[in-house]
């Protein structure tokens, strides 16, 4: 059965409306109107609305980069937000980037839940959870803050950075950082013997590592999930495979599940969406995760 699901815990977010390629978004008390390329369909709500509500527009020079336009020169370049559910809360640093990101996905909530829940249930103690393609660090943090020795991967050494900002602001330490390509440090891994008890995937549709790594999601992901499984703890565990790609359907994402891991239990698979306040979801990615306890 393919789900569909969307964040309910989130206080500090809200997407108020989509479309027309934009979408309108609260962070805190900052609204933004940022490019949306799944946004398709007409906006629910009228342009006079969102002139009004916005703060700040993201404007593209290219599909790839771009400026922030101010209605009031006074409102911050950076801010905090907060994400609690019952196990645990952090807290994030967001800022305008010049290719329309803030520092998080607010979809990936939803993950966020499945990580912390799943943390506390295990009868291992200090559990292991190894994040790759970790960004900013939503899914490390929730993971630290629900008690587990949290491993943090990311080629980028910016927004590693900035993951370790985010746990100190959440009041956190001891994750541990590091800058590599994933699929390299995943090989290394399986050399010295480790393994997980809890892994997240959300590969990018295309990527560098620090090195010049190159990465494409149809070429490699299905290796890497091939590698990775092999660094799940048989006993107990759990893992998260999310992509964003508009090629890719949750049965795609099943069928690479399920071939390098035969032996899955308590398999989901289905989409990631945002409610809008207007009345529209956004869909935002699929995702499959399976779990196993004692």
């Amino acid at each position: 059965m393919i789900q569909l699901l969307t964040p309910t815990h989130w206080k500090d977010y809200e997407l108020i409306d989509c479309g027309d390629f934009e979408k309108l978004e609260r962070f805190g008390n900052v609204v933004l109107i940022r490019p949306e390329p799944q946004a398709v369909w007409s906006k629910a709500l009228p342009q006079s609305e969102w002139q009004r509500l916005h703060n700040i527009r993201f404007k593209g020079r290219s599909a790839t980069s771009g400026e922030w336009v101010k209605k009031n020169p006074a409102t911050p370049d950076r801010w905090h937000v907060e994400y609690k559910n019952p196990e645990a809360a952090i807290k994030f640093r967001l800022a305008l980037t010049s290719f329309k990101h803030v520092g998080i996905f607010p979809e990936q909530a939803v993950n966020w839940d499945y990580i912390s829940q799943n943390v506390k249930k295990f009868k291992t103690p200090d559990p292991k959870v190894l994040n790759l393609f970790a960004y900013t660090g939503g899914a490390s943090l929730i993971a630290r803050a629900a008690g587990a020795d949290t491993t943090h991967v990311d080629s980028i050494r910016q927004v590693v950075t900035w993951g370790n900002e985010n746990q100190e602001l959440s009041g956190l330490k001891d994750i541990r950082w590091v800058v590599e390509d994933a699929l390299k440090f995943v090989k290394r891994e399986l050399k010295r013997g480790k393994k997980y008890n809890g892994i997240i995937l959300d590969p990018p549709a295309y990527g560098h590592g620090p090195n010049g790594e190159k990465w494409k999601l149809e070429d490699q992901i299905n290796e890497m999930m091939a590698e990775v499984t092999q660094l799940l703890h048989p006993d107990e565990h759990f893992l998260i495979l999310n992509t964003y790609s508009l090629g890719f359907s949750s049965v795609i994402v099943e069928n690479l599940i399920r071939g390098a891991y035969p032996k899955v239990e308590n398999l989901e698979i289905g989409e990631l969406y945002l409610q809008a306040t207007s009345g529209i979801k956004l869909p935002l990615g699929v995702f499959g995760k399976f779990c196993k306890h004692r």
